[in-house]
């Protein structure tokens, strides 16, 4: 027991001596962000993008130093089909468990998607004084992105969802007690499944003493993900199949019809930050 607290005790002064010498920092990210896929037929537009940020620099020498600390981001995109009239299917299965083909129609549909996630960065900061009270700052490095949800917000002026029975080769349009037909101002919510990946990060900017124990960072940043956030092991209809009603479809999303998408996001804009020294 002994041991054990001595070792806790060296171990907690250890991070309390690297922690005195570190550079905390606290600031907001604003830009472009876009959550960007392959999926054909989609488009997306772009919107302001943020994240707020805490975190400590380690100085390793007068110019090189190892960063990290955590972010709270959020990105916001409209998504709509590249063609309004496009029919998009897939195989389902009715109450009585024969297979057929769902295919679904939606006019000026429109997908609201919202992302928020935890990022925890690790960089490299190079720096070096370039005038009285500046210095010039270079960071590289990688981020972990969590997505902590993604929702979606659809709507369409009208859906019409039929179904098709290769076996017998019959076609069914207008049954909506068996969820065939079409539905007017179709509204919905949904969320995709989503896993952690990967995001290289860049900034190139200025720091500004203010003082004698703080400066103002201001920079530009470029952030790119690798592999996609969405996890899901089957295509979907963009809008699910209700076998009682043409009513209460769920809304699955675009990005759902395709298993295999990726899905990741892409930021640049500006950075502000106080740091402590």
């Amino acid at each position: 027991m002994k041991l054990n607290i001595k070792n806790t005790i060296g171990i907690t002064a250890f991070l309390v001596s690297q922690a005195m010498v570190a550079q905390f920092y606290v600031g907001v990210q604003s830009g472009i962000g876009n959550i960007q896929s392959d999926v054909n037929g989609t488009s997306s537009g772009y919107e302001l993008g943020g994240a707020i940020k805490v975190g400590y620099i380690y100085s390793l020498s007068n110019h090189i130093g190892i960063g990290t600390g955590i972010e709270f981001s959020q990105y916001k995109q409209d998504v709509f089909l590249s063609n309004s009239s496009a029919t998009l299917s897939n195989f389902e299965v009715d109450p009585s468990t024969s297979a057929f083909e769902y295919r679904i129609t939606a006019s000026n549909y429109k997908e609201r998607q919202s992302l928020h996630a935890i990022q925890i960065p690790l960089f490299v900061q190079y720096k070096t004084n370039i005038n009285k009270g500046i210095d010039f700052n270079f960071r590289a490095g990688a981020k972990y992105f969590l997505p902590v949800n993604y929702k979606i917000k659809a709507t369409a002026t009208n859906v019409n969802g039929t179904a098709y029975y290769p076996d017998v080769n019959l076609t069914i349009d207008d049954l909506p007690e068996y969820g065939f037909g079409s539905q007017s101002n179709y509204s919905a919510s949904g969320e995709y499944e989503t896993k952690g990946i990967v995001m290289s990060m860049f900034e190139l900017g200025f720091t500004f003493d203010m003082g004698a124990k703080n400066a103002l960072y201001a920079a530009m940043f470029l952030e790119n993900g690798y592999g996609s956030i969405l996890d899901q092991d089957k295509d979907e209809s963009y809008i699910g199949y209700n076998p009682t009603s043409v009513a209460d479809r769920k809304a699955n999303g675009l990005y759902s019809t395709d298993k295999n998408a990726k899905i990741r996001p892409v930021a640049f804009g500006v950075t502000l930050a106080w740091n402590f020294k």
